[in-house]
């Protein structure tokens, strides 16, 4: 490990400056699909090639430096959901799934509160599945089809899943964030929920409001007769996640059985079809699998260099001026959130961000008299605001390659990170909740 230094910081740099940069310069020539003029995973390259230049010792040392981020199991177990959810989204369209449990839903849902519905539904399963990314791949399908049926806005749509797959990561007590910051900071899961909650819930509910009347002219119109037994894959994926079955085997078990279906109702449909639905749900997920790969890798090298460290170390010592001069609890937690949130810019990845600043959180919330449930809280709430805004986080990237948008465009409209992260700092200003009235 190198000394601390925020020159290794520059390839992150390098590469946000490529990516959104060139996006928003062909955007400004306006040209169609400006952020794919330079796909993410080529514009990452020469951020790469400057990580791997900065890094200090032999080649081959730093070449295998970034095959280990590469080889990350967090970041093989992410594309592995990548592709069951591309090879399940496919298949569950291809024998009708979709547009079935479209109509389904439209039939039971008032148009007016389908999108505060959509929040509240992959809220629920994300709470009880504890993954964000399985949440996704489970309910963005859907919620794409309902708003192509009731004439909503794409991206708001879109954005209410993202949304409430990062509100059910935060709070559910069996998520890798949640389990990271409790062990990390020596507090009960139940108290930290507690503590999280109470400022979960504020922005939920701002969030639900304004959704409702973002959605409140949507018109259904030509509701089509649908097959109940289409709907069951979808059933069955959500079933079997709020059971708690591990992500992988709930998506391998949704392509299954949407492929039964799809050989015993569909007289065209053979095995041959189904091989080639599954395949084409894999090639869609290409470009978020690369560049999940390739960051990890840039991670590690960064990580490897001392850049996180630099962050950390920086961050602690503007705490403890702040703490000496405006009082030691504010900018305890002030330190802490920040230093977890910039530490997930760099790594893409919220468990990673809190494991990485957990020990530093702990010694900070003990020298300036931050509860650890408070401190577990803040952790937790910090990096899954930041995971949910970032263009090349694998939330954001699952859902705009589902949904074929731009993930510049998509982090706009994630209002629930958004109104979070505010509600979360106004906390922090005004010290609210107190611990001890848990």
């Amino acid at each position: 490990m190198s000394k601390p230094t925020p020159v290794a910081l520059l390839p992150l740099i390098l590469f946000l400056t490529l990516f959104v940069g060139s996006g928003l310069w062909y955007q400004s020539q306006d040209v169609d699909f400006a952020f794919y003029q330079i796909q993410a995973p080529v514009a990452i390259l020469p951020a790469l090639v400057l990580a791997i230049l900065l890094s200090r010792g032999a080649l081959n040392d730093r070449i295998e430096t970034f095959m280990k981020g590469v080889g990350d199991p967090t970041i093989i177990t992410m594309v592995l959901i990548y592709l069951l959810a591309g090879a399940f989204a496919s298949v569950a369209k291809a024998i009708g799934g979709v547009d079935a449990t479209v109509n389904f839903g439209l039939s039971i849902i008032p148009p007016s509160f389908i999108l505060p519905g959509i929040f509240i539904i992959t809220a629920f399963v994300a709470t009880s599945m504890g993954t964000s990314m399985g949440t996704i791949a489970a309910i963005a399908p859907i919620a794409i089809g309902v708003a192509d049926a009731a004439d909503l806005p794409l991206l708001t749509t879109v954005g209410a899943v993202v949304g409430g797959a990062m509100f059910g990561d935060n709070l559910s007590i069996i998520s890798d964030t949640t389990i990271a910051a409790t062990r990390t900071q020596g507090c009960e899961m139940r108290d930290k929920f507690r503590m999280n909650f109470k400022i979960a819930l504020p922005a939920a509910l701002l969030v639900l409001v304004w959704l409702f009347f973002q959605g409140s002219q949507a018109q259904v119109e030509d509701l089509q007769d649908f097959d109940i037994w289409l709907v069951l894959p979808y059933v069955a994926v959500l079933v079997l996640a709020v059971l708690g079955v591990n992500v992988l085997l709930v998506l391998f078990s949704g392509i299954v059985l949407a492929g039964v279906i799809g050989l015993l109702t569909m007289a065209d449909y053979s095995v041959a079809s189904l091989s080639k639905d599954i395949y084409s749900g894999y090639t869609g997920m290409q470009e978020i699998m690369i560049l999940s790969l390739l960051i990890g890798g840039l991670g590690s090298l960064m990580k490897s260099q001392g850049g996180l460290d630099w962050i950390v170390q920086t961050i602690e010592s503007i705490s403890r001026r702040l703490g000496a001069k405006e009082g030691s609890q504010r900018a305890g937690e002030l330190s802490i959130s920040t230093s977890v949130a910039l530490t997930n810019l760099c790594t893409a990845n919220n468990t990673v961000a809190i494991l990485i600043n957990g020990s530093v959180a702990k010694d900070v919330a003990t020298r300036y008299g931050v509860d650890p449930r408070r401190s577990a809280s803040l952790l937790d709430i910090f990096s899954c605001v930041i995971q949910g805004l970032i263009p090349y986080g694998a939330q954001i990237l699952l859902a705009s390659s589902l949904a074929g948008i731009s993930p510049i465009e998509l982090i706009t409209h994630v209002q629930y990170s958004w109104i979070l992260a505010l509600v979360a700092l106004t906390s922090i200003l005004v010290g609210w909740p107190k611990p001890k009235s848990l």
